[in-house]
């Protein structure tokens, strides 16, 4: 029977886990957690309770309840996946803190960075030389400034001397 033009490809290539394997993966679990409760630690104490709790219930669900406390719904909890742009939050040691903390290394900038904060530097600096008048522009300014005072004060003057003129007008009278 001849397919066509179209075919369909999924489920071709599926495989099974043997009942014979999953048999043998609960096994080596079971290893696991006793030589876990004989060696002791932390993990032991919460597989214990969470035992105590279960009660009469099969070894099973035991496993089940240690291994994942949050049951996850739908297929999420079948699939376990790892995602390699997942970045996990490392818990840093409180002596490493300190030493990068005194030694002030300096993170690695990219070239973007780098360039902004020169940038503001160069702008800091010319600031800083503008206002003591150290720059070509700031020279200007100031000459312009010394200009205008002047001019301003012949104004000024002008102003006093027509004032003294019209007071002397009426006094004349």
């Amino acid at each position: 029977m001849p397919r066509g033009k179209y075919t369909n490809h999924k489920g071709r290539n599926r495989k099974f886990t043997s009942p014979e394997e999953l048999e043998e993966q609960r096994k080596q679990e079971e290893i696991k957690q006793k030589w876990r409760k004989e060696h002791g630690g932390e993990s032991s104490s919460e597989e214990e309770s969470g035992d105590e709790k279960s009660g009469s219930g099969s070894s099973e669900d035991s496993d089940s309840e240690g291994d994942h406390p949050v049951k996850a719904k739908g297929v999420s909890g079948l699939i376990e996946v790892e995602n390699p742009n997942r970045v996990v939050k490392k818990n840093k040691k409180l002596t490493t803190l300190n030493n990068l903390g005194g030694e002030g290394e300096k993170p690695q900038l990219s070239r973007r960075e780098r360039e902004e904060i020169e940038r503001q530097r160069a702008a800091a600096a010319y600031q800083k030389a503008h206002a003591e008048g150290k720059t070509e522009q700031a020279r200007a300014d100031l000459a312009r400034l010394a200009i205008i005072r002047q001019q301003r004060e012949e104004a000024a003057k002008r102003r006093e001397q027509e004032k003294k003129a019209k007071d002397e007008v009426p006094k004349k009278r």
